[in-house]
């Protein structure tokens, strides 16, 4: 599916989150806190827009990510980002190799999001941190009834518009309704080697930033 949606891809996203897309990202980088000198895994990095973004602070960033056709567009417009295939129930990384990494808008596609949170906690040092974006759930009822309006009937509407994979976009309206909220996911990341999980709200509640860090071990 997302090899399908590669080519306009970033195009669309912004498109579709009215330019909100790249604010998520800065609030992102900010949240992770990276400094010159450290290692830093991007999950579902995509085209590498984020992974782009994420280097900014001087820190060393590699993406990932399963789709070959996403990886492909990426690199031919990015060419100095780091991309890698890579599997989220599988990381080609060693244990204990990154000092921190994120993933944006793609823990809701793997298929167990709790095997992805471990593999994350795996590859990440003890007291390396992780950041978690993604689309989460409103906070005032009223704008929470017009979000899920606007995903189940005119963002599949526009996306027939621009995107070059319409369906693809039926699927993103109806994960992101069916994703936990808030709450939810932070329960989720503490079950699975997480810890001092926390989050923030971005955009009234359509994305929430969960940052957490791994454990140190005794």
């Amino acid at each position: 599916m997302f090899d399908g949606v590669a080519e306009k891809y970033d195009r669309t996203n912004t498109i579709l989150s009215f330019g909100q897309d790249r604010s998520w990202r800065t609030q992102t980088r900010r949240a992770l806190a990276l400094q010159p000198g450290e290692r830093c895994l991007d999950l579902a990095a995509g085209t590498g827009v984020s992974t782009q973004e994420l280097a900014r602070s001087g820190a060393t960033v590699v993406g990932a990510d399963l789709s070959l056709g996403m990886l492909t567009a990426g690199r031919r417009r990015r060419p100095d980002v780091p991309l890698l295939a890579g599997d989220a129930l599988a990381l080609p990384f060693a244990d204990e190799s990154f000092d921190a990494v994120t993933i944006s808008f793609g823990l809701r596609n793997v298929v167990d999001t709790a095997g992805a949170l471990r593999e994350l906690a795996r590859v990440t040092r003890p007291g390396g941190r992780i950041v978690v974006c993604e689309f989460s759930h409103p906070t005032f009822g009223p704008f929470r009834t017009a979000y899920l309006s606007y995903l189940m009937r005119a963002l599949p509407a526009v996306a027939r518009r621009v995107s070059s994979n319409p369906d693809a976009y039926v699927y993103l309206a109806e994960s992101i309704r069916a994703w936990p909220n808030q709450a939810g996911l932070a329960a989720i990341m503490t079950d699975n080697g997480w810890a001092s999980v926390g989050w923030r709200n971005l955009s009234g509640g359509i994305v929430a930033l969960h940052r957490a860090t791994r454990p140190v071990d005794n």
